[in-house]
């Protein structure tokens, strides 16, 4: 395990404090694949992921937003974290897989308890619907 926080997980956290959806889009790997917490099967490519995180930077990333812990291996870190939306306390956590060019090539979102399952689901499908729509 790495106590420095790897470049591509420093460029996660600059995406998630200031919603640059710019950077985002560069941050990922063409073949990045995205498993979701309330999607059966993974979502392979970048503009579905690009599509899922920038839907989930929206519902979730408010002022109560925040990293807990983070643990970095060589090429993936796990990220914990914290938000309250619509009343209902979210804890989960992103698992972070960066190629050797330094883009995101898995993510994976892992998300706790039903509740917070359940208003991600419902939140989530409002998001992408509407950016669906745009």
């Amino acid at each position: 395990m790495h106590d420095k926080t790897p470049p591509a997980i420093e460029k996660w956290h600059h995406v998630a404090t200031s919603r640059d959806l710019r950077a985002l889009r560069d941050l990922l790997a063409d073949e990045v694949v995205f498993v979701s917490p309330v999607v059966h099967t993974p979502q392979v490519g970048k503009d579905i992921t690009f599509k899922y995180l920038a839907a989930a930077t929206q519902v979730l990333n408010n002022d109560s937003f925040r990293y807990l812990n983070q643990w970095h291996g060589p090429d993936a870190s796990v990220l914990e974290f914290e938000c309250t939306v619509e009343g209902i306390a979210i804890n989960g956590i992103d698992m972070i897989h960066w190629n050797a060019a330094g883009k995101i090539d898995h993510f994976k979102v892992m998300v706790r308890p039903l509740k917070a399952v359940n208003k991600l689901h419902e939140l989530m499908g409002r998001a992408l619907m509407a950016a669906a729509a745009d």
